[in-house]
């Protein structure tokens, strides 16, 4: 079993997984040493970018879990926005996103999803549902009195952006999880300036950022490859 599923993935994966765990665990060993919930949830995280990155399923799943741990060390920070993202929505709508994959599997492989071709329709409610969650968000984080308030409310944007594109199975939820990346090394670099340890939370949506940029380039060979059969 355990060769079936390294003949799963290409060396390149392989190879980026492993660098991206050591660079995980370094972090975490130098910086931390002492949230272990921290980093469980990275190397979590990091392996659901993997087989997000393949079209399985099991990457939404993951990202399930990965949102329950993260959302509890969001809390413990006080960046109730990252809280109330990932474990109000993130979290619930990567139920969804799992279903979605389960039932729109590509020529019956379950392992592999069916890429969907965005609309127009879905761009225009998109658009629409991004606005009002902003405008939601800012002041119930502002209520909240949410550390570093702005980059905060964008992340919770580029959640939101990210989580949709998942579940309608589109190549973009990679770039919008990229995307997501870059707001949150913001906020945890901020984070780490009071406490160091956060610099290994750093280094992991840094590993982030480039494993989905990977997901983004293997899911347009996916879909191109898709169009043909």
């Amino acid at each position: 079993m355990f060769r079936k599923l390294i003949s799963y993935f290409t060396k390149v994966e392989i190879a980026l997984w492993f660098v991206s765990v050591t660079l995980i665990a370094v972090s975490f060993f130098v910086f931390d040493k002492e949230n272990f919930l921290t980093f469980a949830a990275s190397l979590i995280g990091v392996t659901s970018l993997l087989f997000n990155a393949k079209g399985n399923p099991l990457g939404p799943f993951l990202i399930i879990i990965f949102s329950i741990l993260y959302g509890t060390i969001s809390f413990w920070f006080a960046y109730y926005g990252e809280m109330i993202t990932y474990l109000g929505m993130t979290a619930p709508m990567s139920v969804f996103a799992f279903v979605s994959w389960i039932k729109n599997s590509h020529n019956g492989n379950i392992a592999e999803v069916k890429i969907y071709e965005i609309k127009r329709d879905d761009t225009v409610f998109m658009i629409l549902m991004s606005g009002i969650v902003t405008l939601i968000f800012y002041f119930v984080l502002k209520k909240f009195h949410t550390a570093n308030l702005l980059p905060s409310t964008i992340s919770v944007v580029t959640s939101f952006l990210a989580v949709y594109l998942t579940y309608k199975r589109n190549p973009l939820f990679a770039l919008a999880y990229a995307a997501n990346d870059c707001v949150l090394i913001i906020l945890w670099i901020l984070a780490s300036i009071i406490d160091i340890s956060y610099l290994s939370v750093v280094t992991c949506f840094a590993v982030f950022f480039v494993n989905d940029i990977y997901a983004f380039i293997n899911w347009k060979r996916i879909q191109k490859r898709q169009r043909t059969e």
